[in-house]
């Protein structure tokens, strides 16, 4: 071979191998970790999980060609929920899905350096998870479920609909939902404000909920806010029915404590299904290159009220005419 052949040869193959490697990079099967704060038996879960995997697969990310989703249930337990995330991480994943508080919080203490999308979190620059929600920076991003002050609305709606109030109770697990603490002092300044006393009422245990109600509701004029953690949704149809039994008109953040038996919800537009379709866009971008500190966090512009009028007329409540108006759902 003549000596200008062999350096034009090499040449091109000098230009080829960094083209293959990136290709071959390109083309590798890219993990993703996903921790969810539900049981795998939750229908409700598997539909938002179904709806991030459809998104993604509709960005060109199919599962067992290009991508490879690993899927952890904590079912509401805390202790499983650390147990997982170093699972997870351990896996060397190229990100990590992480649904609700609790989840974000074990994986934030597990890594600084996995890209993190999270769903299902209030607030989280109040509980320090990001530096901004325009710029949250390190490796944490995702979609905000509302923020702190949504307690007081909470109380508000109810003392619309129930003006007689003059106590309220408010419901949560405090190893589920430790961002409880963040909302009590909103929903006490709230409820001071309409002359209405606040009782904090913390179950850890499903047997815990009935002694708690039942003691609450030996005064009267008694109402029940319910926080939205994993503990209360898994027992929310439990607690629709002791709130009716103990005559206490009830709101939770939704979405289907009203359609359970529940009095009310309220809660972001579009709920939880629409994140977890959003978060698929940002697992997207992260897997394409973009910095999870560079993508800012999305929060709610719209909040749903549905009103459960069967429930409101056997506590002999009348729903006040605007209050009806506003609703986004009536069930009759």
């Amino acid at each position: 071979m003549k000596r200008r052949e062999f350096i034009t040869l090499l040449s091109g193959a000098a230009t080829a191998w960094p083209l293959a490697a990136r290709a071959q990079q390109g083309d590798r099967v890219r993990r993703v970790g996903v921790l969810l704060n539900a049981a795998a038996t939750e229908t409700e879960f598997q539909s938002y999980l179904a709806s991030f995997t459809q998104t993604l697969r509709m960005l060109g990310w199919t599962e067992g060609q290009n991508l490879h989703i690993e899927v952890r249930w904590n079912a509401g337990d805390a202790g499983l929920s650390r147990t997982y995330a170093a699972e997870l991480v351990g896996l060397m994943p190229d990100v990590i899905l992480a649904g609700s508080t609790i989840n974000l919080t074990v994986i934030q203490q597990t890594t600084s350096t996995v890209p993190v999308v999270f769903v299902q979190v209030a607030d989280p620059v109040a509980q320090g998870f990001v530096a901004s929600m325009r710029r949250p920076g390190g490796n944490v991003t995702g979609f905000s479920l509302f923020e702190f002050s949504l307690g007081g609305k909470w109380v508000d709606l109810l003392k619309q609909l129930a003006p007689r109030l003059t106590r309220v109770a408010f419901m949560f697990n405090p190893d589920t939902a430790p961002y409880s603490r963040f909302f009590t002092p909103v929903i006490e300044v709230a409820a001071t404000s309409l002359a209405v006393q606040l009782t904090t009422a913390p179950v850890r245990a499903a047997a815990d909920i009935e002694a708690a109600l039942a003691l609450f509701a030996r005064q009267p004029n008694g109402g029940l806010l319910l926080q939205g953690d994993s503990f209360t949704r898994l027992h929310q149809s439990l607690i629709a029915d002791l709130a009716g039994r103990y005559r206490l008109p009830s709101i939770a953040p939704g979405p289907d404590f009203a359609k359970q038996g529940g009095l009310m919800d309220y809660g972001p537009f579009g709920g939880v299904d629409d994140q977890y379709r959003q978060a698929a866009t940002y697992v997207d971008r992260i897997l394409k290159g973009s910095k999870p500190g560079d993508l800012p966090v999305q929060a709610p512009t719209k909040y749903r009220l549905v009103i459960n009028m069967k429930t409101a007329k056997a506590l002999g409540l009348d729903v006040p005419l605007q209050l009806g108006q506003l609703a986004d759902e009536v069930i009759e």
